[in-house]
């Protein structure tokens, strides 16, 4: 038996179909092993940066399988991605499974010839390859764990900060500020009506757009007393050339533009086509397109459009680190224009299809005209229009969804005058920059050399998921959160969060991947200062205040001056006096119901007030010294309502009694904290035979079990097998 191991079922699904019985295809179903998930252990810095792997949750079935396949199995061929993750991934399933010499394969396409072709040529697991994925991965858990932990202590808890994710918010952040400081000028657009003496109509706009009301004033004057000339009339031909096949990046980038699809949606979709074999593998940074895919193609454009569209063009890869070999994004046959897809699938296929044709075909024509009218003696500035028309389609027949509207001229000669129909200004202001869209930040992203193909998706996926971002459309907006994580790391790492030193550290990863760096030396050399760093900044204060309000706001119980807070939700005024005063104000001035006073003093600290606050989990009474004092006043009420009716075996005293918490219900003594017994499952009120633990309710096929993991009667099924 042959076995040949893929990550996709779905991959494993169409090779085996491909094979025809020749090996056995199993799926890793992805990653098989990572980094635990707490940091603590995680990586042995002092050993050399050693990563400690751990089987990922839900995975242990599959390395059983492929390792009692693998006994079996007279060889045994790897066929993950052919990029660095893909190359991690065949290491990893080769470790956990214990496999000896296996042989690696890689093909860019999954057709029956690539395969065919890869198996004639297998290799070994390219270790530099495997170890520029797991320095990237180490390095990410490293930053993040160190500059979140800081982040927690110094802002607000559950925040987060990453290695390529906060370049990508500062980037952000710069825009926004130049949106804040922009001051809007005022301008106006002059527009005339006119009319030709065919009777066609013809609108004007003035070549300049005037700041001055007197000239403007002036404009509309001379242009309803004067004679309207036709001065030139200008005729030009122009080329459009058709734009390079897919990369990874420009895909998202007009998959985004054109179809309205996120980075996250459009590869994810890609992966399927990638793996029903339609296209070509879709993370890549190169422009090339193989010599039959070329003939291939040629093929099809004399076919479908005739020879006088055909033209072999040759583009350059933009990106310093591209692999040559590797190809553009392509449909793997250009015969097969739509295929039966779910719409979305067909919707991206049919964009790779006519981006990948076009490539390869001739410029479009285009006659570009201009007629200039001159008012009077010529003492204002002229009016003008532009027009264009198509003269040869070239690559917009195959993509016709890049042309554009035609905007055609009436035919008019130099000296015609022109009748006046209508003159008319409109009053306007300058507008700021845009905002980056999804679209915008990857290509601003690759232009600074932030991140790699395959990280581009992610980025956009975290920072709305960490609600550092918002959508409106496509356009992407820094939330409070955003913003205040932002600039505490701007203000405190600022090297570590530049263009050029993310870029440089991504050039020390590819190195790594050729070989020509040491894995060991790169995270050295940054983690030293790095961590120096982190460590240096553990001395600064808590940022409790953001700033001080506008003098306008005052607190609405006191009237004192404000201060400005973060929140879970974002931005907030609080009373400078907090905690004796407790007015609150939303960011906009508009009064905040907050905390309620109960009129009772805090019987722990005898200092605090006891206030009504609103949780995550509904109202509830606490000292107002919090955090120095965390008593939270009991409702009586309540407990009795949650209570199970079990007695407390640790203090005696409490009942265990049902809560909430951030991943649903569990169970503690009514004493919590002082008491801190908590079990995930409802109590029985038995005790344990074997340790006096209490018991807790169980499954159908083990109705009551021990709450003490350590103890045999947690989990008799082991005991049972042992």
């Amino acid at each position: 038996m042959k076995l040949l191991i893929v990550e996709s079922p779905s991959k494993a699904k169409t090779i085996e179909k491909y094979l025809e019985g020749a090996y056995t295809v199993r799926a890793s179903v992805g990653h098989i092993r990572d980094l635990p998930k707490s940091n603590k252990d995680a990586i042995d810095i002092p050993g050399g940066f050693i990563p400690r792997y751990v089987v990922s949750p839900g995975k242990e079935k599959v390395v059983s399988e492929i390792k009692s396949l693998a006994k079996r199995a007279d060889e045994v061929l790897l066929a993950t991605d052919p990029d660095r993750e893909g190359e991690a991934i065949a290491w990893h399933i080769k470790e956990a499974v214990g496999l000896k010499s296996p042989k690696r394969i890689r093909f860019y396409e999954i057709t029956k010839d690539a395969i065919k072709e890869a198996l004639q040529h297998p290799t070994e697991i390219d270790d530099n390859l495997r170890k520029a994925q797991e320095a990237r991965r180490v390095l990410d858990r490293l930053v993040g764990y160190d500059l979140s932990g800081l982040i927690w202590k110094k802002v607000r808890y559950g925040l987060s900060a990453g290695r390529v994710q906060s370049p990508a918010l500062r980037i952000i952040m710069e825009r926004e500020r130049e949106i804040r400081a922009f001051k809007p000028e005022q301008f106006w657009v002059i527009e005339a009506e006119t009319e030709t003496k065919n009777r066609t109509k013809l609108t004007l706009n003035c070549d300049e757009e005037p700041r001055d009301i007197k000239l403007v004033e002036k404009i509309l004057e001379v242009g309803n007393k004067e004679t309207w000339t036709v001065k030139s009339v200008s005729a030009t031909e122009a080329k459009r050339s058709p734009k390079a096949p897919f990369t990874t990046s420009t895909l998202q980038q007009t998959a985004s533009t054109r179809l309205g699809y996120a980075p996250s949606n459009t590869m994810r979709i890609a992966q399927k086509l990638y793996e029903a074999g339609l296209i070509t593998y879709m993370r890549t940074d190169s422009t090339n397109l193989s010599a039959t895919a070329l003939d291939q193609m040629g093929a099809l454009i004399n076919k479908k459009y005739g020879a006088n569209y055909a033209k072999r063009n040759v583009y350059v890869t933009k990106s310093k680190n591209a692999q040559e070999a590797h190809e553009a994004i392509r449909p793997t046959d250009v015969s097969k224009e739509m295929a039966g897809l779910a719409d979305d699938q067909k919707k991206l296929y049919r964009l790779i299809w006519q981006r990948t044709v076009a490539s390869q075909m001739t410029d479009a024509k285009i006659l570009r005209t201009k007629i200039t009218v001159q008012v009077g003696s010529g003492e204002i500035p002229n009016f003008s229009i532009n027009g264009s028309q198509m003269l040869f389609d070239g690559w917009l027949k195959a993509d016709p969804d890049a042309r554009g509207e035609d905007v055609e001229l009436p035919k008019i000669t130099e000296g015609e005058i022109l009748k006046l129909l209508d003159i008319r200004s409109q009053e306007k202001f300058t507008e700021p920059p845009g905002r980056y869209t999804e679209a915008g930040l990857i290509k601003e992203l690759e232009k600074r050399g932030i991140g790699r193909p395959s990280t581009y998706a992610s980025i956009m996926k975290t920072l709305e998921e960490r609600d550092y971002v918002s959508k409106e459309g496509r356009t992407l907006i820094p939330t409070d959160v955003g913003d205040v994580v932002s600039t505490f790391l701007e203000n405190n790492f600022t090297n570590y969060i530049s263009d050029t030193f993310t870029a440089e550290m991504e050039d020390e990863l590819d190195q790594i991947a050729e070989g020509k760096r040491e894995y060991e030396k790169t995270l050295k050399d940054f983690y030293g200062p790095f961590s120096k760093d982190v460590k240096s900044k553990n001395k600064i204060e808590k940022i409790t205040n953001l700033g001080e309000a506008d003098e306008k706001h005052r607190c609405p119980v006191c009237g004192g001056p404000m201060v400005i807070k973060l929140s879970k939700t974002g931005k907030f005024l609080s009373c400078k006096k907090f905690p004796k005063c407790i007015g609150a104000r939303k960011i906009d001035g508009e009064e905040m119901a907050g905390p309620k006073e109960t009129g009772e003093t805090c019987p722990e600290c005898k200092d605090g007030k006891l206030i009504e606050r609103e949780g995550r989990f509904g109202k509830f009474i606490a000292c107002s010294n919090y955090p120095k004092c965390k008593f939270i006043k009991k409702d009586a009420e309540l407990e009795k309502q949650n209570s199970t009716g079990v007695a407390c075996p640790i203090c005696k005293t409490g009942m265990m009694t049902v809560r909430r918490g951030r991943f649903g219900n569990f169970y503690s003594c009514s004493n919590y904290p002082k008491c801190k017994n908590i079990t995930k499952a409802k109590p029985t009120g038995n005790l344990c035979p074997t340790c006096n633990a209490l018991m807790m309710e169980g499954t159908k096929t083990i109705p009551e079990r021990c709450s003490d993991r350590k103890c045999p009667n947690h989990n008799p099924h082991k005991l049972e097998k042992k």
